[in-house]
């Protein structure tokens, strides 16, 4: 292809496919270890928040707005050249990129799940005490499974984002998408073919995320409506079916 004398070499994108999709594996393994992270981290500062204690409900306040305002590209920089020369330790790159999310998004992931468990109606929390269960018991059996299917849509929401803040980490050598791009432009000279191949893997990987996402999603309704659950359900009347079918032999 060639307008006013540009020579597009759209070749260059399969040709190059392995090394594009190894950058991409790289930016989901970065984003999905600090999203496991991330989750739990909000969750607790999501009950520092709630506590009744004014001290720890200011002190996880004070995280959340700070960490809020601060750019991933600010926040990677920070870890791997500030915390280094802090603490005495050299992080990795793959280190600094997870620290960085973890950090920012533990934040968001604390709102989300505020948000959520204020949701669930307190009568149910009630209702668990007079049935005689323990607050723990309640919160990890009543509330935690309402409040995550509340949560859910959110959380995938902030994961594509984690997984675009992936390629702010080129600055300290990440070898993720844009960094990967960046090498392959500085040989072959060809901005506008890499660059677009690097927006649709990013495109194509958000469309995949929130498949996942609304599948769980439809798994964790009520009843659950998923393919997961259909083919469990399935599986379970077979047995069933089985079990019966013994039984009149």
């Amino acid at each position: 292809m060639n307008t006013s004398g540009v020579n597009f070499r759209w070749s260059l994108i399969w040709e190059n496919r392995v090394i594009l999709l190894k950058g991409l594996g790289t930016a989901i393994a970065v984003s999905i270890t600090a999203l496991i992270i991330s989750l739990v981290i909000g969750l607790i500062l999501a009950l520092a928040r709630m506590s009744t204690k004014r001290a720890v409900s200011m002190i996880a306040s004070s995280y959340v707005n700070v960490f809020r305002g601060i750019p991933a590209l600010v926040s990677v920089i920070w870890v791997y050249f500030g915390w280094s020369l802090l603490f005495g330790h050299n992080f990795t790159v793959y280190q600094a990129g997870v620290i960085a999310l973890t950090l920012l998004y533990s934040a968001f992931f604390c709102e989300i799940y505020r948000a959520a468990l204020i949701a669930v109606p307190k009568g149910q929390r009630e209702a668990g005490l007079a049935l005689g269960m323990t607050r723990l018991r309640i919160f990890v059996s009543v509330i935690m499974p309402q409040a995550t299917k509340i949560a859910i849509p959110n959380i995938g929401s902030m994961y594509i984002g984690m997984v675009k803040d992936t390629s702010t980490f080129a600055v300290v050598g990440l070898v993720e998408v844009v960094r990967v791009t960046q090498n392959l432009n500085s040989i072959n000279f060809q901005p506008f073919v890499l660059y677009t191949a690097a927006a649709v893997l990013y495109v194509l990987l958000a469309f995949i995320v929130d498949f996942i996402f609304r599948a769980i999603e439809k798994n964790l309704s009520s009843p659950p409506s998923g393919t997961l659950s259909n083919v469990l359900t399935k599986r379970r009347r077979e047995r069933i079916q089985s079990l019966i079918a013994k039984k009149e032999q």
